[in-house]
């Protein structure tokens, strides 16, 4: 019986470690620590920070959350299928999981978890990590006339603080006079499929408004990133960095 109990621990745990090592991962200095971000895939990214583990957007399709780390916090932009996933959002949790949504996620998801519901603009702080939401939605991009894919005041980016560094994810959007507003961020992560998001002309003109240090296109499809890195070029103040997103 010990045999067989030894045998499953080692096979649990070559498990584990096969769902990590399939993930690309990068490290960030910040004055609290690294900052791990785990590239999960498509809108779906792991932050490990201060003993703290965020799961963004997690879905099924991405990966098997029941063989990742359950999440202290877990961020919801919106209620679209590849980002707002029940069943793996019960993968995620654990007792105390704080879960950032969307008002129309919250309506969406039951009873679920220990729930804090954030409309644009609103600031939160846990943990010592502060959490913002910034507005996420399309301009130009339209299902039909006047019916954008992602109407004003449904979806959230977000903008955590994780010691000094400011890292957003800016959800599924466009090249808002928000987004381009923002101020000090380090790390952006910003869509870049089409027709829902933005064209890598969009993002350019984004980056070169709000200026990040860091830029990963994330959720990019079948978009170009060379196109990207065209357009803004080795002169960039970004830092662009290409990760398996689509």
């Amino acid at each position: 019986m010990k045999f067989i109990f030894g045998l499953i621990l080692i096979l649990t745990t070559m498990q584990t470690q096969d769902a990590d090592v399939r993930f690309g991962r990068d490290t960030i200095s910040t004055s609290q620590g690294d900052l791990v971000i785990t590239f999960i895939g498509h809108g779906s990214l792991m932050f490990e920070f201060n003993n703290l583990v965020i799961q963004i957007d997690p879905v099924t399709q991405e990966a098997d959350y029941a063989l990742l780390p359950k999440a202290d916090i877990i961020l919801i932009t919106h209620q679209h299928g590849d980002h707002f996933d029940l069943e793996a959002l019960q993968k995620t949790l654990k007792k105390g999981t704080r879960i950032y949504f969307t008002e129309k996620c919250s309506l969406e998801s039951g009873t679920i978890g220990n729930r804090v519901v954030m409309k644009n603009g609103d600031r939160q702080e846990y943990a010592g990590i502060t959490i913002e939401a910034v507005p996420a939605y399309n301009i130009l991009h339209m299902r039909s006339p006047g019916n954008p894919f992602h109407p004003k005041g449904e979806g959230n980016g977000y903008v955590v603080t994780l010691g000094e560094k400011r890292v957003y994810i800016a959800g599924d959007t466009e090249n808002t006079p928000e987004m381009k507003a923002l101020k000090n961020i380090d790390v952006a992560f910003l869509p870049m499929n089409l027709p829902y998001t933005m064209t890598p002309e969009m993002v350019a003109d984004a980056v070169r408004a709000f200026k990040p240090a860091v830029l990963y296109p994330y959720h990019y499809g079948n978009t170009s990133t060379d196109k990207l890195l065209d357009i803004l070029g080795k002169t960039s103040e970004t830092e662009i960095r290409i990760r398996d997103l689509k």
